[in-house]
């Protein structure tokens, strides 16, 4: 099988979300890095500050690009890296659920998705 069939609409899809991911986790870390009056004030995280969660938004959102990148490629290397980096997103939005509860929901959504899409595998096409 090569590289040209394991990349399908869904896939696609789901380096799209990837791509988009990164860029806003990127977007928000830097926000959070600087303290941006953008987030909420006086909100209680689950692990540490403002300052160390903009730290991880960041390395989350560049590990996303890669993902979304090697996804475009084909490949397997891909599908696995998407599936672990979307689970480190599912889990940092579940985490980032006392600052902004509607948004974090809507980004664990989306991972789920992008998870599932790309735990399923290609899709199988007949040469008929």
């Amino acid at each position: 099988m090569n590289d040209e069939s394991l990349i399908s609409g869904w896939w696609v899809f789901a380096g799209v979300l990837l791509l988009v991911a990164g860029v806003l986790n990127i977007i928000y870390g830097i926000a959070a890095i600087g303290d941006s009056k953008f987030f909420s004030e006086n909100v209680e995280f689950i692990l540490s500050g403002l300052n160390t969660w903009g730290w991880i938004l960041l390395i989350i959102g560049v590990l996303e690009l890669v993902a979304a990148f090697s996804l475009f490629s084909g490949g397997e290397f891909g599908r696995w890296f998407g599936i672990f980096i979307a689970s480190l997103n599912a889990i940092a939005a579940l985490l980032s659920i006392p600052a902004y509860p509607f948004w974090s929901l809507a980004v664990f959504a989306l991972a789920i998705i992008v998870i599932y899409k790309l735990a399923e595998g290609p899709e199988s096409r007949s040469t008929v």
